[in-house]
């Protein structure tokens, strides 16, 4: 019997050519593909809480104006920058 908290284990089925590219970009990072496809999944569901927490806010206060929707592309783009 396994000891600790083995992670779950997920049979997927992608694209052949999503296939390809995730090969490829995990070998780049020198991951395995399930630590890359963790970080993938880590990111999206990061993305979409974002996205919920901002139409909640939108519900509450109104719309993000055009000065508003340009200051956070603007942060986005600078904190997703390589450094």
């Amino acid at each position: 019997m396994p000891r600790g908290n083995p992670s779950p284990k997920l049979a997927i089925t992608v694209d052949p050519d999503v296939h390809a590219q995730v090969i490829l970009a995990a070998a780049e990072e020198g991951l395995s593909v399930s630590a890359w496809m963790t970080g993938a999944a880590r990111r999206m569901l990061t993305a979409r809480d974002g996205l919920r927490a901002v139409a909640e806010w939108e519900l509450q206060h109104g719309m993000l104006n055009d000065d508003e929707l340009a200051a956070a592309h603007q942060r986005v783009a600078h904190e997703g920058a390589p450094s």
